[in-house]
């Protein structure tokens, strides 16, 4: 598939794209009227440009969803950088001791190595999301080429489970203009978050649930990860950090399936490929 085909084939033209036409369309007059000043919203659109990437609740490129319905006095749990054998089992006897259901956005070279931990993921009742193959930290800076490359990847992985992924969380949130018409012709619409503490993937887990729970509010999409601290003397800190998270989210706010709090779906059922194993005798 040609993705190129697929631009402002959803959602028309990018804020990004108005806002440089708008830049350009102020610029002409200016430099008839105030030459002195007709660089101006030129560069102010080019130091927007610079920024909107590192703001994961931006939707200058593309749409991005962070947060729930403006009417949602829900919160959504999602859980990323799995899956992994020594903290996912621990995230799911926790999240069902709780009943909870999760988003899991998980990486796909993790689910390719441990496809025995999506079927449990799934298993237990919770949900998948795309989170690039690698977690390539300057994926964005990539060809258009390599990024599709690298999402597709995880989709095909995935789909040995049986599901398709709608939606795809950019590695640290950061987006640019080539991921619109990626995502465009795979079928995903990009989700971020508005509610993480910083933890950098589990390094620091001090005071996890104080932070969490001074930082919520109705109607966020909250981040955590899925893989155990560095340090293994502090992994029974993070599953005790975990526990009582999980239990005040139940007494605090209403949690739900990350499709209910934005109103679309995570993932799909599709029929697993077949394996030669699998294959019927011609």
């Amino acid at each position: 598939m040609n993705i190129r085909k697929n631009r402002n084939k959803q959602n028309g033209y990018s804020l990004a794209e108005k806002s440089g036409f708008a830049a350009f369309l102020l610029a002409v007059p200016l430099g008839f009227i105030a030459p002195s000043l007709a660089a101006l919203p030129l560069l102010l659109f080019l130091l927007t440009c610079l920024a909107a990437p590192f703001c994961p609740q931006c939707s200058f490129f593309l749409p991005v969803i962070s947060n729930g319905r403006p009417e949602s006095d829900a919160i959504a749990l999602t859980i990323d950088d799995g899956p992994s054998p020594s903290s996912t089992p621990l995230l799911l006897a926790l999240l069902g001791k709780h009943r909870l259901r999760a988003t899991f956005f998980v990486i796909g070279e993790k689910a390719a190595a441990y496809p025995e931990l999506i079927d449990l993921i799934l298993g237990h009742g919770h949900t998948i999301g795309n989170h690039s193959y690698r977690h390539d930290n300057f994926l964005m800076c990539r060809s258009i080429r390599t990024l599709e490359k690298d999402i597709r990847a995880t989709q095909d992985i995935l789909a040995q489970a049986g599901i398709q992924p709608l939606l795809f969380r950019p590695p640290i949130g950061i987006t640019n203009p080539r991921l619109k018409p990626v995502l465009d012709g795979l079928g995903l619409q990009a989700v971020t978050f508005s509610c993480r503490i910083f933890d950098r993937s589990n390094r620091n887990v001090a005071n996890l649930a104080a932070k969490v729970l001074r930082k919520l509010r109705p109607g966020d999409i909250l981040l955590l990860h899925d893989n155990p601290p560095p340090n293994s003397g502090k992994i029974a800190y993070w599953h005790t950090e975990l526990d009582h998270l999980f239990s005040n989210l139940q007494e605090l706010h209403h949690v739900v399936p990350l499709s209910e709090l934005i109103g679309r779906p995570v993932m799909i059922a599709i029929e697993k490929p077949q394996t030669d194993a699998q294959a019927p005798n011609t």
